[in-house]
């Protein structure tokens, strides 16, 4: 498993790859270093996203789509929605978590988890909901 660095609101995490969504790391991998913003969920509970609207992740030309989905996600589980009933879009849980949208539940391929630095992804995400949009950089660790 590749270990990903993850610093958002002057936090680090080490989150490792899941071996499950290998198209989804694949592809994920060739975008890093990969700098967004993290905001805060309307939906879901306790995650932060990052939206994407029409972007779409591809891997060898081909556009990724769903591998080993859920809309549950755990504490420190990072999850790709590929698209398609709402906006693309990365979601990282924080704490209780049920991916939705306006539109209803979705599922996100689960391709990362955080392992180092778990401790803080409450703090992480009381900042982001009080303070707004922080950056944040997924970066080979």
């Amino acid at each position: 498993m590749t270990r990903i660095r993850i610093q958002a609101a002057g936090f680090d995490f080490v989150a490792e790859t899941h071996p499950d969504a290998p198209q989804t790391v694949a592809a994920f991998l060739q975008l890093l270093p990969y700098r967004q913003k993290l905001i805060h969920v309307r939906w879901s509970g306790e995650g932060c996203w990052v939206p994407l609207g029409e972007f779409r992740l591809t891997n060898d030309g081909a556009p990724v789509g769903f591998e080993n989905h859920t809309s549950h996600p755990s504490r420190g589980d990072v999850l790709f929605y590929p698209g398609g009933y709402s906006e693309t879009e990365i979601i990282l849980a924080y704490g209780a978590c049920s991916f939705a949208s306006r539109m209803g539940t979705l599922a996100g391929n689960h391709f990362l988890t955080i392992v180092e630095g778990r401790e803080h992804l409450p703090e992480l995400g009381r900042r982001v909901l009080w303070e707004g949009a922080q950056d944040v950089v997924f970066s080979l660790g």
